[in-house]
C-alpha cells in the first residue's frame, strides 16, 4: 500500500494489463495504427440539397427581408466591430414594423395583456377595472385559465364571438363567429385559404390574381403552392388606382393557360398606399361575381386612412349592401390583424380571417386544415381581442386609449404628407398621394448608365439603387421589383415609421444620394 502510494504521489502508476497481457496504451497505439493505414471515406452525399429540395421552396421570393435586409445585417455587425462608415446607424425602413421605429404600445393593450400573461396581477391596484374585466373574461375561456393552454383550432370562442361583434359594429351589417377564423397574424390566414383554393394540372392549374405592385407575401405563397400567378397592374397615373377593364384584360390572358379563381386584393394599399373608393369596391365585387372567383381582401391597413377625402370600407359591408344577390354568392375572406393600424403590435402574430359563403363541406376541410398547426398563438388571440373589444366610452380606461391611438394615427398622417412633399420637391422622384397605410412608393429614374453598372453587377437597376443608398447611408429600403412593377419603371418601398426628426433626416439622405446618383450616372 505504502509503494501504490508512493507512485500515485510521484504520477507513475504501473500500467493495468488487457486480456492478453498488453498493455491498455499499447493497444491503442495499434489500433490508432490500424485507423491510419485504413483508406480514407469520401464525405457521405447529403439527402437535401439544392437540387433535391422542393423545388416549389426554392422559388419561393420574399424582397421584405431579402438581400438588402442581409447586407443591412453585415453593415451593422461591421459598425458594432468598429469599422468605420460614412454613417453611425443602420436605418431599417424597409418593413413596416412600428414599435421597432419607436412606436410606444398603447397602454391599455399591454396591461391586459399583462394582467393575462400573470393573473396574479388582477388583485393588483395598478390596473384599471376594465383591463381586468377583458382578462377575467379571456383567461375563462382559456383552459386551466391560462394563456399557456392550447385553444379551439379556430380560436377562443368568446374572443371569435368579439371579432364577430366588432365586424357588426364597424359594417353595420350582421357576422356569424361561427364564420370566423383567429390567426397567425394575416399572413397565416391568406396562406391557408389559398392552400385550400389551389387545384388542378396544365391548364387548369387554379390562377391567383394579384395587384402589380403587390405584397410579395402573395408572390410567394403563389410560388410555393405552385400555382399561376396573374398580374393586373394599378394605375400609377391615376394614384394606384384598381381599373376593372385591367382586371378584364388580366383574366383574359389569362384563361388562355390557367383557370383563374382567386382575386387578391389589398385595401389600403400595400406598398402603394391608395384606399379604394366604394365605387371601385363595387365594381370589384360584380367583377368576382361576374367571373365566378372568390375574392381576398387584406385589409389589414383598415385604420390606417390619412388623406381627408378617403374613408375605409370594407368589402363584406359593400357586398351586403349591393344585395342579396351578391351578399348570398360571392365568396369572400377578409383579413385583419394586430401588426398594423394604431397598434402596431407585430411580434404577437395575432389575426382573423371572416370567411363567408363558404360551401358547409369546405368548413369542414377548413378546419381540419387549421388543426394540423392546433392554434394559433393563444397570446395573439388576446391581443386580437383587445384590438377589436377596446374601452368603450364611460370606461376608466377610454380617454387614455382614445388619446394615444389619435396621437399615433394624427402623426402618421403627418408623417404621410412629409415624405410626399419631401419626395416631389427631388428631381427624378415622383411620389403619389400616401392615402393609407404605413409606406411611400416612389418612381425614381435611374439613368441608362446606371442601368449598365447594374447589369455588370447582375443586379436589377432598382437593387443597385438601393443597395448604394445603403452602403453610401445606412438606409434600408426595398427596391419595387421585389413587390413587382411596369417594365421600365423602377421605384422603391419605404415606411414611413421614423421618428418625425428621424424621417425627415432619412428624407433628405434620400435626396443627397439621389442628386448624386443623378450626376454620377448622367
Amino acid at each position: 500500500m505504502q509503494r501504490a502510494a508512493v507512485l500515485v504521489r510521484r504520477g507513475s502508476c504501473p500500467r493495468a494489463s488487457g486480456p492478453w497481457g498488453r498493455s491498455h496504451s499499447s493497444a491503442a497505439a495499434e489500433a490508432s495504427a490500424a485507423l491510419k493505414v485504413r483508406p480514407e471515406r469520401s464525405p457521405r452525399d447529403r439527402i437535401l440539397t439544392l437540387e433535391s429540395m422542393n423545388p416549389q421552396v426554392k422559388a419561393v421570393e420574399y424582397a421584405v427581408r431579402g438581400p438588402i435586409v442581409l447586407k443591412a445585417g453585415e453593415i451593422e455587425m461591421e459598425l458594432q466591430r468598429g469599422i468605420k462608415k460614412p454613417f453611425t446607424e443602420v436605418i431599417r425602413a424597409n418593413i413596416g414594423d412600428a414599435h421597432a421605429m419607436g412606436q410606444q404600445p398603447i397602454t391599455f393593450l399591454r396591461q391586459v395583456m399583462a394582467l393575462c400573461t400573470y393573473p396574479n396581477l388582477l388583485s393588483s391596484p395598478s390596473f384599471p377595472e376594465d383591463a381586468k374585466k377583458r382578462a377575467r373574461r379571456i383567461l375563462q375561456a382559456c383552459g386551466g385559465n391560462s394563456l399557456g393552454s392550447y385553444s379551439a383550432s379556430q380560436g377562443v370562442n368568446c374572443i371569435r364571438e368579439d371579432v364577430a361583434a366588432f365586424i357588426t359594429r364597424r359594417d353595420g351589417v350582421p357576422a356569424d363567429p361561427d364564420n370566423i377564423y383567429l390567426t397567425t397574424g394575416a399572413s397565416d390566414g391568406i396562406s391557408t385559404i389559398l392552400k385550400l383554393l389551389v387545384s388542378g394540372g396544365g391548364k387548369s392549374r387554379t390562377g391567383v390574381m394579384i395587384p402589380i405592385p403587390q405584397y410579395p407575401l402573395y408572390s410567394a405563397v403563389i410560388s410555393e403552392l405552385d400555382a399561376v400567378q396573374v398580374n393586373y397592374y394599378l394605375d400609377e397615373e391615376n394614384c394606384w388606382a384598381l381599373n376593372v377593364d385591367e382586371l378584364r384584360r388580366a383574366v383574359r390572358q389569362a384563361k388562355d393557360h390557367c383557370d383563374p379563381k382567386v382575386l387578391c386584393i389589398i385595401n389600403p394599399g400595400n406598398p402603394t398606399g391608395q384606399v379604394q373608393s366604394r365605387k371601385c369596391i363595387e365594381d370589384v365585387i360584380h367583377f368576382a361575381w361576374e367571373e365566378k372567383l372568390f375574392l381576398l381582401a387584406d385589409e389589414v391597413y383598415q385604420d390606417n386612412v390619412y388623406s381627408p377625402d378617403c374613408r375605409f370600407h370594407s368589402f363584406k359591408k359593400v357586398l351586403y349592401q349591393m344585395g342579396q344577390e351578391y351578399s348570398s354568392n360571392v365568396e369572400l375572406a377578409s383579413f385583419h390583424s394586430t401588426s398594423k393600424g394604431y397598434m402596431g403590435e407585430c411580434g404577437y402574430r395575432g389575426g382573423y380571417m371572416e370567411v363567408i359563403n363558404l360551401h358547409p363541406e369546405i368548413k369542414g376541410q377548413l378546419v381540419k386544415l387549421l388543426s394540423v398547426r392546433l392554434c394559433p398563438p393563444v397570446s395573439g388571440q388576446a391581443a386580437m381581442d383587445i384590438v377589436v373589444n377596446p374601452p368603450e366610452p364611460g370606461e376608466e380606461s377610454f380617454e387614455q386609449f382614445s388619446r394615444e391611438k389619435e396621437f399615433v394615427l394624427g402623426n402618421l398622417a403627418k408623417k404621410a404628407k412629409l415624405t410626399e412633399d419631401l419626395f416631389n420637391q427631388v428631381p427624378g422622384i415622383q411620389c403619389n398621394p400616401l392615402q393609407g397605410a404605413m409606406y411611400a412608393f416612389p418612381r425614381i429614374l435611374i439613368p441608362a448608365k446606371a442601368v449598365e453598372a447594374a447589369q455588370s453587377h447582375k443586379m436589377a437597376p432598382d437593387m443597385f439603387y438601393c443597395m448604394k443608398l445603403l452602403e453610401e447611408t445606412g438606409i434600408c429600403v426595398v427596391p419595387g421589383s421585389g413587390f413587382g412593377q411596369r417594365e421600365g419603371t423602377y421605384h422603391f418601398r419605404m415606411t414611413i415609421l421614423p421618428p418625425v426628426e428621424k424621417l425627415k433626416t432619412v428624407l433628405h439622405k434620400v435626396k443627397d444620394f439621389h442628386l448624386k446618383f443623378l450626376e454620377k450616372y448622367a
